[in-house]
C-alpha cells in the first residue's frame, strides 16, 4: 500500500504530532496477511514476538518523495484491466495509532478482495478516547493535504476510479477535501471519482447537507450507519446533541425523510453492531466488508469485457432496496446490472450508467435506498476467463 502521512513521525510522541505546517510524508508499505487470518480481525501479538504466520506484519517499507510517489503509482497501475486500475483511498478516524491505521488498511484489502491499488491517508491523532477535542483540530489542519492527494490519485495517467472509504471522523475530512475541490472546479475529480463511502461518519447532519450541495450529482455517496454506536453518541454529546450523519435512523421516519432529500444510499449496521462500542463494525464485521468489496467490484460499462477477477471464491453481495413507504413495511430486495450482462449488487446508489451513458438501466436502485443484511443469497463472482488471477497489494506469505 502507498502511505500519506501528516504525522512527524511513525513511532511514540512524533507519530501523535503534526507535521510542521501542512507538509505530507509519501511511503511504500508491503504488508504480509496471516494465512490464519479470519475476517474482520486485525492479528497482532498481545506478548512476545510477532510472526508472520500468526500476525499482520510490516515486511517491507521505502520512503517517497513527491515526484516518487507519482511515479510509483503509476508503475503499480500499469496493464491492470477493469476494476484492478482503481484506487482505493482510505481515511481513518479518531483515536487511530499510526500502526493502526496502516494494518486495518491492510484487512480491509484483504477481506474486501480489493485487486486495486490501495492508499492511506493518516493524519495525527493522538490514539486516545480522551483526545477527541485535539484530533478534531488536527483533522481540520490536514484537509488541504486529503485535497491535493485526491487530484494527485486522479490525474494519474492509467487511473480507473478513486474510491473513498472513510471512517468517523475521516469522513468529515474527506467530504470537506471532495468540497474544496469540487469549489475548485473539480467536483467529480476530473471524470475519477468513484464510489464515496462513509462508515459511521462523524458529521454534523447540516453540515453533511452543505457538502452534498457542493458536490451535487459527481459524487455517489453511501453512508453506513447504526443507530447504537456509542461512540458518535458521545460526539453528538458533545456537539449539544446536535445529531450525526452516522447514527441516522433508517426506521425513523424523520430520519429517513433526510436520508430521501440528500439522495444518498444508506447501509444499517445496527443489527451487526461487533463490540461494546459498535463504531468499527464497518470493518469487524465480515457481511459488511464483503460488501465494500462487491460494492468496488461492480462492473462497469466502460470496461466492458475487461473486467478483472477480484475473487475466485466470491462473496455474498450487498442487497439494497427501496426505502419502504413507513417503519412497518418490508423491504423489498432489488437487483441492477451495470450494462454488462453481469449481475450485480450494490449499496445504494451508484450512478449505474448515469454519468457516462446519460440514462438509468431498468432495475438500477434510485437514490434514497437503505440496504440490508437479510435474506442475502449466495453470489456467483463475475469472472473474465482472460483476466488471470487477481492483483493484490497485500501479499500472503
Amino acid at each position: 500500500m502507498f502511505v500519506a502521512s501528516t504525522r512527524k513521525g511513525e513511532r511514540g510522541a512524533a507519530s501523535e504530532t503534526s507535521s510542521d505546517g501542512s507538509a505530507v510524508h509519501f511511503s511504500l508499505v508491503t504488508i504480509s496477511v496471516p494465512p490464519t487470518h479470519q475476517p474482520g480481525a486485525i492479528e497482532r501479538p498481545g506478548l512476545g514476538s510477532q510472526n508472520v504466520n500468526y500476525h499482520f506484519v510490516v515486511t517491507a517499507r521505502r520512503t517517497l518523495d513527491d515526484d516518487g510517489l507519482v511515479n510509483e503509482v503509476a508503475t503499480h497501475l500499469s496493464g491492470r484491466i477493469g476494476s484492478n486500475r482503481d484506487v482505493l483511498l482510505f481515511v481513518h478516524g479518531f483515536n487511530t495509532s499510526f500502526d493502526e491505521a496502516r494494518f486495518r488498511l491492510a484487512q480491509i484489502v484483504n477481506d474486501a478482495k480489493f485487486g486495486g491499488v490501495p492508499v492511506l491517508y493518516t493524519w495525527a491523532s493522538r490514539g486516545s478516547v480522551f483526545a477527541y477535542g485535539s484530533d478534531r483540530e488536527t483533522a481540520m489542519a490536514s484537509r488541504d493535504g486529503l485535497e491535493r492527494l485526491m487530484l494527485t490519485l486522479a490525474h494519474e495517467p492509467d487511473v480507473g476510479k478513486v474510491h473513498i472509504l472513510a471512517h468517523s471522523m475521516g469522513a468529515w475530512m474527506a467530504m470537506e477535501a471532495l468540497r474544496e475541490n469540487a469549489i475548485a472546479g473539480h467536483p467529480d475529480l476530473d471524470g475519477h471519482l468513484g464510489e464515496v463511502m462513509l462508515a459511521s461518519p462523524d458529521i454534523d447532519a447540516s453540515v453533511f447537507r452543505q457538502q452534498m450541495a457542493r458536490l451535487g450529482s459527481a459524487a455517489h455517496v453511501s453512508i453506513l450507519v447504526a443507530n447504537n454506536d456509542k461512540a458518535l453518541s458521545v460526539s453528538s454529546l458533545l456537539a449539544n446533541d446536535r445529531p450525526r450523519v452516522g447514527a441516522l435512523d433508517p426506521n425513523n421516519p424523520d430520519d429517513r425523510a433526510m436520508i430521501q432529500g440528500l439522495g444518498v444510499s444508506v447501509r444499517d449496521m445496527s443489527r451487526e453492531s461487533v463490540g461494546f462500542i459498535g463504531h468499527g463494525t464497518y470493518a469487524n464485521a465480515p457481511d459488511v466488508i464483503a460488501s465494500i468489496g462487491a460494492q468496488l467490484a461492480l462492473a462497469r460499462p466502460e470496461d466492458k469485457n475487461v473486467q478483472a477477477v477480484i475473487d475466485a471464491r466470491g462473496e455474498a453481495p450487498i442487497i439494497s432496496a427501496p426505502l419502504a413507504p413507513d417503519a412497518s413495511a418490508p423491504l423489498v430486495p432489488a437487483s441492477a446490472t451495470r450494462g454488462t450482462g453481469a449481475p450485480t449488487s450494490q449499496l445504494g446508489t451508484s450512478q449505474l450508467g448515469t454519468s457516462q451513458q446519460g440514462a438509468t438501466p431498468a432495475g438500477a436502485v434510485q437514490p434514497g435506498t437503505v440496504a440490508t443484511p437479510a435474506n442475502m443469497p449466495a453470489a456467483k463472482p463475475v469472472v473474465d476467463p482472460g483476466a488471470g488471477a487477481p492483483q493484490s497489494a497485500v501479499p500472503t506469505p
